[in-house]
């Protein structure tokens, strides 16, 4: 897997549609990566203030929207930058809550898996239909990325963060790759059939958008963690559910009141932020060391019990024998010696 570097530093603007070839440049628009080639993106040079954090229901189905890390009172917040509202002359941005917040990627989005063996990954065939949310904006398409460039976390995280996918829901596949140039290969950053967590580094003050594809319509969950050691030696971690209505008859209040079906997750340490699951990691080289512990003291009881049963048994098999032998020599010392006896003995020395 290709971790994403700075989007910023060279993004080339391509959005064809026409024929098999022209749709496929289309789904696969070119990266944002470092490895990309061509003309810088202006649309992804952006400078973020202190913006606020703001309450209330929000669906996003055109602009520009990042994720990204902030503190909220002080406690680590993964949250949803909206920037779709500087359209307005009369609005700003603002973060909002990922829980009161619906990306509805809508029929404007659909197009066609090309012929193309290095796209299997998508989980569709050739020909037919995904939703796409593109790493080029597309001003008809919601344009989903992700930033570490809130000016609080720029000088508190240490060099940057762990942004990991950790599980999907939803009725069909979801994958998420990076493309550098008009022709290179993608490079798959996560895929919603892996189970394990997918890491990727995001360096700081760094503003990235990439390729997101949709197999089927309907109501996805995409359960994302950002971890960041800090500046002053301690960590922060965040998990949130990322709520996504996949075609223009999916309802976004389906999407706001769908709930994870999976594992819980761990509730948010208060004073920290950090989940408690990232709390019991922090030396993980500890976690199989503890859970082997217990078995050494309880192996080396049992070999101990048997080696002193085993002692204990063989004292008292001598001790026994020798009080045998003594009952024995003591009895045929006291039983007088009768004829036969002195018969035999003379008969022997003869």
């Amino acid at each position: 897997m290709t971790n994403p570097t700075r989007s910023r530093r060279r993004a080339p603007v391509l959005w064809r549609t026409a024929a098999a070839a022209a749709l496929a440049l289309a789904l696969l628009t070119p990266a944002t990566a470092a490895l990309a080639e061509g003309d810088d993106d202006p649309n992804l040079d952006q400078t973020l203030d202190d913006l606020p954090v703001v309450q209330g229901e929000r669906v996003l189905d055109a602009g520009h929207v990042d994720m990204g890390p902030k503190f909220v009172d002080g406690q680590w917040r993964f949250l949803i930058h909206d920037d779709a509202a500087r359209a307005d002359a009369n609005a700003s941005s603002v973060w909002r809550y990922p829980e009161q917040t619906v990306l509805h990627v809508r029929d404007q989005a659909e197009l066609t898996v090309p012929d193309d063996q290095a796209y299997e990954f998508i989980g569709a065939a050739p020909g037919e239909p995904v939703w796409v949310i593109p790493q080029t904006q597309n001003p008809e398409v919601v344009w989903l990325g992700w930033n570490t460039q809130d000016p609080e976390v720029m000088s508190t995280i240490d060099r940057g963060i762990t942004l990991s996918l950790t599980g999907v829901q939803g009725p069909g596949i979801a994958t998420v790759y990076l493309q550098s140039g008009s022709f290179g290969e993608p490079q798959l950053l996560w895929d919603s059939r892996v189970t394990d967590a997918q890491p990727a580094w995001v360096d700081v003050n760094t503003h990235t958008h990439a390729n997101w594809v949709f197999t089927e319509p309907g109501v996805y969950l995409l359960r994302l963690q950002a971890d960041a050691d800090l500046v002053d030696g301690t960590s922060a971690s965040d998990t949130q559910y990322i709520r996504v209505a996949v075609g223009t008859d999916t309802d976004p209040a389906d999407a706001l009141a769908a709930s994870w079906e999976g594992a819980a997750e761990p509730e948010p340490d208060a004073e920290t932020g950090a989940d408690a699951e990232e709390e019991a990691t922090e030396t993980p080289a500890a976690a199989p060391e503890d859970d082997a512990d217990p078995l050494v003291p309880i192996l080396i009881g049992v070999i101990a019990l048997v080696a002193a049963s085993l002692i204990v048994g063989f004292t008292v098999a001598i001790v026994r024998g020798n009080r045998a032998k003594k009952r024995i020599l003591a009895a045929r010392a006291s039983t007088p010696q009768t004829e036969s006896d002195d018969d035999a003995r003379g008969e022997e020395r003869r």
